[in-house]
């Protein structure tokens, strides 16, 4: 809103400064530090109010070091990250891009969805809460919409570099003075084109999936396969980032680190000059995502001042949700989507040890009539504290590893 009327202002009256608004930079350090401020300020005040209201963690004895001093630390702290990120994307963002719209609505519904099974924990005194189906519901709903919105709107569009003859080609300049050069682009489409990581030609095409007999439904049914991979993949970030937050700073610390990648990426994608030189795809528009990420980092830091070891807040599933589905729908938007085993590499160890716990136990019972376990406990991160290991070492080494996945991943920009 505040971006919409220095503009409107600026329209009439010419004063000082009124045209950084207009810079994605300035908006981005901005959100930064507006979200950071407000983390740190209302953090505060939120905690002690959910202390006041005795939303406090129900904790059930695993056996885990340090775990029972926990029980009654606040939780719902996630409220904290929402706000942090909702209010000022909506003061600083251009609200009339999609791409603005499609990140807010995926953090207002998984964390809804997160809040809503918190509330059935804390106050109906239920330790399942939501049940698992409804949650999956809810994901996939997230899925179809986002899907939907990228592909029907004007947002779900590519710039592909054309040669010079080519009778769809007009040309953009870039650069200026002696580095001035043209390029050739074709025209804004809707198309279901992804990145390939490590491929030199890593444009990819899920059309390219259906079958040559579908004829004129080609398109419709590349459409329907992009839309079944954005459901799965929100649904198994968002599941990751649940399972993660485990301790106090892991979730909202290795969440910090993706999302600055995340954002670095989207800068990369929304430049012509830098996506050309990178030989990336250029994403018009999708500027807007990287002031969201620069706020979502910036709630996050303010969060993680209250959630470091010894944590005196909890996120809960209202902000774990939240996180693994902004992460998953700006990794989408920006046609990074495979790059996501390797960026959310402990998120997805976090999911996996978990699967091959309670699959292999299962099916030891089955075979021996007695179940048995890979790890000492899952997810991974209580294995190592089985292992006696400190939990804020484990943390910090979960983050070092975030941070050398994160390396990998944007090296994948020119290791091909």
């Amino acid at each position: 809103m505040l971006y919409h009327l220095i503009n409107y202002l600026g329209s009439i009256y010419d004063f000082p400064g009124e045209r950084l608004i207009n810079y994605i930079s300035f908006r981005a350090g901005v959100g930064l530090l507006l979200s950071l401020l407000m983390g740190l300020v209302f953090g505060k005040r939120i905690i002690r109010l959910l202390k006041r209201k005795l939303i406090g963690e129900e904790v059930r004895d695993l056996g885990l070091n340090g775990q029972l001093q926990k029980r009654g630390t606040p939780t719902m702290g996630g409220v904290i990250i929402l706000l942090c990120i909702l209010a000022p994307t909506l003061l600083l963002a251009d609200l009339t891009n999609m791409y603005t719209w499609i990140m807010v609505i995926s953090a207002a519904w998984l964390g809804s969805l997160g809040f809503l099974d918190d509330y059935i924990k804390v106050f109906k005194k239920n330790k399942s809460g939501l049940h698992g189906k409804f949650k999956i519901v809810g994901q996939v709903g997230l899925g179809v919409i986002v899907s939907a919105l990228l592909y029907a709107g004007d947002t779900f569009v590519v710039h592909d570099k054309l040669a010079a003859d080519d009778p769809k080609a007009h040309q953009m300049i870039i650069g200026s003075g002696e580095s001035q050069r043209v390029i050739f682009l074709s025209e804004a489409c809707k198309c279901t084109k992804t990145t390939i990581p490590f491929v030199k030609d890593n444009e990819f095409d899920y059309n390219m999936l259906v079958p040559d007999c579908a004829g004129e439904h080609k398109q419709a049914a590349g459409w329907i396969i992009f839309m079944l991979i954005t459901i799965f993949i929100v649904t198994a970030v968002s599941n990751g980032a649940n399972l993660t937050d485990g301790m106090d700073g892991l979730a909202a610390g290795v969440s910090i680190v993706i999302g600055v990648t995340l954002g670095i990426l989207a800068y990369l994608s929304s430049n012509v000059i830098y996506s050309d030189y990178l030989q990336i795809m250029y994403i018009p528009n999708s500027g807007e995502v990287v002031i969201f990420m620069a706020i979502f980092i910036g709630a996050l830091t303010g969060f993680l001042w209250y959630n470091s070891y010894p944590a005196q807040v909890f996120m809960g599933d209202t902000g774990s949700l939240a996180l693994g589905g902004i992460i998953a729908v700006c990794a989408i938007i920006i046609r990074k989507e495979l790059l996501i085993p390797i960026l959310c590499g402990v998120l997805f160890a976090e999911s996996l040890s978990v699967v091959i716990q309670v699959g292999y136990f299962k099916y030891t019972k089955k075979r021996y009539g007695e179940g048995r376990r890979v790890f000492l406990m899952a997810p991974l991160h209580h294995h190592y504290q089985k292992k006696n290991m400190p939990e804020a070492k484990i943390v910090v080494r979960f983050w070092i590893i975030a941070a050398l996945l994160a390396i990998a991943a944007v090296l994948t920009l020119k290791v091909r």
